[in-house]
C-alpha cells in the first residue's frame, strides 16, 4: 500500500488588514494634497522656490506604482492643493463661484497629468518620462480651453531659483522640466537607498540613474549662466514707468474712469516738474499701464486733451493704455503710441483677451451660474498684429498684462526686433492679493528667457523695472502713485530659447508620448494570449 504525500505550499504574505490599507490610502491622499500646497508655497511673493523640489518628490511617492485611477484621484488632490490658494485672487471681486470653477477645471488637467506620471512610473529612468509628462500637461493647460490658462506653470515660481538660467536655453518648458526632474530624481535616489538598507543589495544602475536625474538639472543650470547677461549691446535707454493709482479698489473703479486718467496725467506732469528741477533724469520715453485711460481718447475730446497736456509736459513719446469703443463691433484693449507734438501715431490691440474677464464665452450658459458675467456688458475683441513701437529710436515690444503668461505672445515681439519689453497691466480689480507678485515673477522669467529689460507699468502696483538678468532695479508699492525712472540696457541678440520657440516643448512632448506609448504597448502584450 503506497501513501501519497501532497506537498504543502508555503504560506504567502498575510493579506493587509483593512485598517492598514485605509491608513495607507489616507496617508497618500494627504501627501498628494500636501505636495500641491508645497508647490503653491514655492510661488511669489514667498522666496521659497526650492519647495518645488520636495513637492515633486512627495508627489512621486504618492504616484509611483499606482494604478491609473488612483493616479488621477491623487493628482486631483494635488491640483486642488496647488491651485485653490494660488488662484484665490480670481474671486476677489466676483465671489467664490468663478474661482472654484476655474480651480476645478485646471485641477482636472493636473489630475490627467498625474495619471500619466503613474503610468510611466514603472519604466526604467522613469523620472525623465514623468518630468516630460508634467511639461506635456502644462502645454495642454496653456492652450485649451478658450486659448488656455498657463498661470501656475512651474517656471513662473522659479524667478529667484538656481534653475532660472535654463529658461534662456529652452524657455519655460525646459525650466519646468528641470525642476520636476530634480524633484523626481531626489525621491528615486532616496527610494533606492532605502531598498538597499532593507535587503543589502545596492542596485548601482538605478542609483546612478536617480543621482543623474537629481544633479544634471543643477549642473545644466550652472552651465547656462553665461546666457544670462545685462550687457548693453545696443546702448541704453532711460525709461519711465507711471503708476497713477486708482480712486478705490475693486471693479467699481471703472465708474471713475476720468479719475484714473487724471491720476496718470497728474503723475506724469509731476515727473516733468521733477525733471525740470533736476531731481531725476529726463526719460527717453514714458510707459503708462493698461487701462490708464478707459475713456476712448478718439471719441472723448476732454480725455484727449488731458493726455495731450500730460505728454507735452514731459516732451517724450508716451505709451497710453486705453479702451477703444467703436460704434459697432467689439471693444479694443489698446496701447497707443502718443507723440508730444503729433498726438496718437500708432496702436497695438491686445491679441489674447482674457476669457470671462474681457469677454464671456457661452454667456447665456454662464449667466445661469453667476450673474456677475453681465458686468462685462460688451465683449473685447482680439488684435492680430504683433506690437513693437519705435520709441525715440528704441524698439519696444508690447505684451499686455495677461499676455505675459503665454510664451508666444512675448517671444513674437523679440523676434520682431524688440530691444526692450513692456508689460503694461491693470491689477486694480484684484485688490492686495498675490496676483500682482505672481505676474511680476512672470516678467522676471521673461527677462531672462529673452535677455531683455522688462518694464512693468501697473495702475495700482506693483510696477517694476527689470534688467535682462531678472533683477528688479526699481519697484513701486501697491496702491501708491509713483514714477519709476531708470537707465536700462538694450539688447538685440537672441537666446537659444528665443530662436527655438516651441521646439523644446515639442521635444519634451514627444518624450512624454514615447513613455506613454511604451506603457501602452507593454500593457497590450501582457493581455495578448500566449500562442
Amino acid at each position: 500500500m503506497s501513501t501519497t504525500i501532497t506537498p504543502v505550499e508555503a504560506p504567502g504574505p498575510a493579506p493587509e488588514r483593512r485598517p492598514v490599507r485605509l491608513l495607507r490610502r489616507t496617508a497618500r491622499s494627504g501627501a498628494a494634497a500636501l505636495s500641491g500646497v508645497l508647490l503653491f508655497l514655492s510661488f511669489p511673493p514667498r522666496p521659497l522656490w526650492w519647495l518645488a523640489l520636495p513637492a515633486f518628490a512627495l508627489l512621486a511617492w504618492t504616484l509611483r506604482g499606482r494604478r491609473l485611477g488612483a493616479g488621477f484621484g491623487l493628482g486631483l488632490l494635488a491640483g486642488l492643493g496647488f491651485l485653490l490658494p494660488l488662484l484665490v485672487w480670481t474671486g476677489e471681486e466676483v465671489g467664490p463661484g468663478p474661482w472654484l470653477a476655474l480651480v476645478a477645471a485646471e485641477s482636472v488637467f493636473v489630475a490627467a497629468t498625474c495619471l500619466g506620471i503613474a503610468a510611466v512610473s514603472r519604466l526604467p529612468a522613469w523620472p525623465v518620462f514623468a518630468a516630460a509628462v508634467w511639461v506635456l500637461g502644462e502645454a495642454a493647460r496653456a492652450r485649451v480651453p478658450f486659448g488656455g490658462f498657463p498661470w501656475g506653470k512651474i517656471a513662473f515660481g522659479q524667478a529667484d531659483g538656481i534653475f532660472l538660467p535654463l529658461v534662456a536655453v529652452g524657455g519655460t518648458p525646459v525650466l519646468g522640466f528641470a525642476v520636476a526632474l530634480c524633484g523626481f530624481g531626489l525621491y528615486e535616489a532616496v527610494r533606492v537607498l532605502r531598498a538597499y538598507r532593507a535587503d543589502g543589495v545596492l542596485p548601482r544602475g538605478p542609483l546612478a540613474s536617480a543621482a543623474l536625474c537629481a544633479f544634471v538639472p543643477v549642473t545644466a543650470a550652472l552651465a547656462a549662466l553665461p546666457l544670462v547677461s545685462d550687457a548693453a549691446e545696443d546702448g541704453t535707454a532711460t525709461v519711465a514707468a507711471i503708476q497713477g493709482n486708482v480712486p478705490r479698489l475693486g471693479l467699481d473703479f471703472n465708474a471713475q474712469r476720468r479719475a484714473v486718467l487724471d491720476n496718470h496725467a497728474r503723475r506724469t506732469e509731476q515727473l516733468a516738474a521733477d525733471v525740470k528741477a533736476g531731481k531725476v533724469p529726463k526719460p527717453d520715453f514714458v510707459l503708462w499701464p493698461e487701462n490708464s485711460s478707459d475713456l476712448d481718447p478718439y471719441r472723448n475730446a476732454d480725455a484727449r486733451l488731458v493726455i495731450d497736456e500730460a505728454v507735452a509736459s514731459i516732451g517724450v513719446p508716451t505709451v497710453v493704455g486705453a479702451v477703444l469703443t467703436p460704434d459697432t463691433g467689439k471693444l479694443r484693449n489698446t496701447l497707443i503710441q502718443w507723440d508730444p507734438r503729433r498726438g496718437p501715431v500708432d496702436t497695438y490691440d491686445k491679441r489674447h483677451v482674457q476669457p470671462f474677464g474681457e469677454y464671456i464665452p457661452m454667456r447665456s450658459v454662464v449667466r445661469v451660474f453667476n450673474k456677475n458675467v453681465d458686468r462685462v456688458s460688451r465683449d473685447f475683441g482680439p488684435g492680430h498684429t504683433i506690437g513693437v513701437f519705435d520709441l525715440a529710436g528704441t524698439k519696444v515690444g508690447l505684451a499686455t498684462c495677461y499676455e505675459a503668461a503665454f510664451d508666444w505672445a512675448v517671444r513674437d515681439t523679440v523676434t520682431e526686433g524688440a530691444q526692450l519689453i513692456s508689460v503694461p497691466s491693470n491689477n486694480a480689480t484684484f485688490g492686495r492679493s498675490e496676483m500682482t507678485y505672481q505676474q511680476l515673477a512672470m516678467s522676471r522669467v521673461r527677462a531672462v528667457e529673452h535677455s531683455r529689460s522688462v518694464v512693468v507699468p501697473v495702475t495700482s502696483g506693483v510696477s517694476a523695472i527689470i534688467l535682462p538678468d531678472g533683477r528688479i532695479v526699481r519697484e513701486s508699492g501697491m496702491f501708491t502713485p509713483d514714477a519709476l525712472v531708470e537707465k536700462v540696457p538694450l539688447r538685440s541678440s537672441l537666446t537659444p530659447a528665443t530662436r527655438m520657440g516651441t521646439l523644446p516643448e515639442g521635444a519634451l512632448a514627444v518624450l512624454a508620448g514615447a513613455g506613454l506609448g511604451w506603457v501602452a504597448v507593454a500593457a497590450v502584450r501582457r493581455r495578448r494570449p500566449a500562442s
